[in-house]
């Protein structure tokens, strides 16, 4: 086994510089016990078995060293030195193991201690604004100088359809739920809370990603941290860069689960290495990322993964609520039952909910009959992330909707129906920006960032058009324009990609490949941009134009109106013409034209005459009956549809 040979970092003692004070120390270390008791240490220890060694939560152990400036993970090796200074202010004294009990203690490999560098969504979120509801209620809490205190943080699993997701939830849930408890769980709402070492997490058990991403897509992000599961035995799959590129758009830290461990060809060191190359890279490789081997299946690591949850928690100074105030959360789930009526799941994000509580949540309204835990069980209070499911609602709202405590009934239905004429009105409208608007904000500097996601026919085509967007950042100089791909991946767009796009408000690219079928149903009235291209310099032509701000007006179809053949006739020096009868719009002599048999294009052309029985004209309204010949085209048929069209330049602004 290859060692590390580079000397762990040693806590600096007290006296040097930048060390904390006396003073820090007291606010922050455990106090001293008078008496000081015993603990055998080899050379190099874990954070984790030292924090079993003097019967403290390896968390603890991790505040101790970062209050002395040594940033570790729950796998780092400690020296002697170090992990003997973390003891003492714990009350133990350290003592060196002699050389015997050395040899027969396992060995482990030594791994630097280093400065952790931070988490890529947190630094994103700071730079991208608050845009979420759970990151404008910490703003509004904290300008009003409000009392938060910390709040269970709130998690969805995502990965790969056979990577063991399902699997994961149910050992957790088993690990943590009492037997008797879990016989009495008479309902699935969608959310259910665990406890680990006095702290509570809970777990959203969502279908996936792309439920995750339908939520966000309606603005309301609930999830403070994603668990990306990745099996051992298969790597990073396509699902897997889906599942990575939603939680990165979402700006969440991010914990991988390596699952499947127990598996003879399980190999998680090839997991870290493809992860790595994502931008993932495993915290003992000098990274940001904590990689926790799982196995749902034996019930492995499971304390584990809650520990790692529990310390990226710690680590972020967002995951803070003010239970003294009304309720404020978001649906998870709703349904209409031939008992209750409407029921839906709130979690709770800020506040505390009462039965009894008026509340709206989108176009419902109503007041709280009844409240039940994820075990079933009536409740009469609800704080902050706790999941609940509610009784005593208007209507069924949909996922996503706020729900808020407010004064009384009838403030709450007149606020329900400002949101339904809202939803009349607006139903489909997205937070999304095509790549005229890019230009158009380019050029007033409103633009930070273009969002794209990119897709390829094959593996070989994708890796050198991902290149070349990539140089579009080195060759514009303004730094307040920058291009980024949140997504990219080989075969026809797909209804997810249309769902990631609407939630991060990214332009779709697409290099010789198609829409599916569910991805084009999707797309209506999204507001999404999906621009297709078969010659690659193009699409980096309008990619650059846009990021310059000089791309040009789009020129876009439309359709004037359609005509039926009835006759065809053979005119000398003329050739064929066809007798026609339009039956919608007008036939327009300055018009382009496109002949259709059989719902296929057999000929796109200019119109080379247009006569009304005997006379030249300019246009023929629908009911009418005329003559037409169009340039270089002699095959008509009776029964072609001809479809009259012009082309018209979209405005920028």
């Amino acid at each position: 086994m290859a060692v590390n040979t580079r000397k762990p970092a040693r806590i600096a003692p007290s006296h040097t510089k930048g060390a904390p004070t006396n003073k820090e120390t007291a606010a922050h270390s455990p106090a001293m016990p008078a008496t000081s008791k015993v603990v055998d240490l080899p050379e190099s220890i874990s954070v984790r078995d030292l924090a079993t060694r003097i019967n403290t939560s390896p968390i603890q152990v991790i505040r101790e060293l970062m209050q002395n400036g040594v940033m570790a993970t729950i796998n780092q090796q400690l020296d002697f030195d170090t992990a003997a200074i973390v003891a003492s202010a714990f009350g133990w004294e350290a003592k060196p193991l002699t050389p015997a009990q050395t040899e027969a203690a396992p060995s482990a490999t030594a791994q630097p201690v280093e400065p952790t560098a931070e988490p890529r969504a947190e630094a994103e979120a700071k730079h991208a604004g608050l845009q979420t509801l759970r990151q404008r209620l910490l703003a509004q809490e904290q300008a009003a100088g409000a009392q938060l205190v910390p709040r269970p943080p709130v998690v969805t699993i995502m990965g790969h359809v056979d990577h063991g997701k399902t699997s994961l939830l149910d050992a957790i849930r088993r690990s943590n739920v009492a037997e008797e408890e879990a016989g009495g769980i008479t309902q699935h709402i969608g959310a259910y809370m665990v406890e680990h070492n006095g702290r509570k997490i809970t777990f959203l058990d969502t279908p996936g990603h792309e439920a995750f991403t339908a939520m966000r897509a309606r603005g309301a992000q609930v999830t403070d941290i994603a668990v990306l599961v990745v099996a051992a035995d298969d790597g990073v799959m396509p699902q897997t860069r889906e599942a990575l590129a939603h939680a990165r758009a979402a700006q969440v830290p991010i914990v991988v689960a390596v699952n499947k461990i127990d598996k003879p060809n399980a190999n998680p060191e090839l997991v870290k290495k493809e992860l790595a190359e994502l931008g993932l890279v495993p915290d003992e490789w000098g990274g940001d990322t904590l990689f926790i081997p799982v196995s749902a299946k034996q019930r492995q690591g499971i304390e584990d993964l809650l520990e790692a949850i529990l310390l990226v928690a710690e680590s972020s100074d967002t995951i803070r609520a003010n239970p003294n105030r009304p309720a404020v959360g978001t649906i998870i789930e709703s349904k209409l039952t031939k008992r209750e009526g409407a029921v839906a799941t709130v979690l709770v994000q800020n506040g505390t909910l009462n039965v009894g509580d008026p509340f709206v949540a989108g176009i419902a309204s109503g007041r709280v009959r009844a409240m039940f835990d994820f075990r079933g069980q009536r409740v009469k209070r609800a704080t902050p992330s706790m999941p609940v499911s509610i009784t005593g609602m208007s209507e069924v709202p949909e996922a996503g909707d706020i729900f808020e405590v407010v004064e009384d009934e009838r403030v709450a239905r007149a606020i329900a129906a400002q949101n339904l004429e809202k939803r009349q009105r607006a139903e489909q409208k997205r937070r999304t920006v095509s790549l005229d608007q890019f230009f158009a904000m380019a050029k007033s500097s409103q633009a930070k960032r273009l969002l794209l996601i990119v897709k390829a026919a094959t593996q070989g085509s994708l890796p050198p058009l991902v290149e070349q967007l990539h140089k579009l950042n080195e060759t514009i100089s303004d730094d307040t324009v920058r291009l980024e791909i949140i997504m990219q991946g080989t075969g026809d767009i797909t209804e997810s990609d249309i769902d990631l796009a609407t939630a991060s408000g990214a332009i779709v690219l697409g290099f010789e490949v198609g829409i599916d079928i569910a991805a084009r149903r999707r797309l209506e009235g999204s507001g999404v941009e999906v621009r297709l291209y078969d010659v690659i310099y193009k699409l980096l032509e309008d990619v650059e134009l846009a990021m310059k701000g000089l791309l040009k007006p789009r020129v876009v179809e439309k359709v004037i109106g359609t005509a039926e053949v009835l006759q065809t006739f053979k005119i000398a020096k003329v050739g064929m013409v066809a007798g026609l009868r339009v039956t919608s719009g007008m036939a327009s002599r300055n018009a382009k034209v496109r002949v259709l048999r059989n719902g296929k294009v057999v000929f796109s052309g200019e119109v080379a005459s247009l006569k009304r029985q005997t006379e030249d004209v300019k246009e023929v309204r629908q009911g009418l009956e005329c003559g037409m010949a169009i340039a270089g085209f002699q095959d008509f048929a009776i029964g072609d549809t001809v479809e009259f069209f012009v082309e018209e330049e979209q405005a920028t602004a």
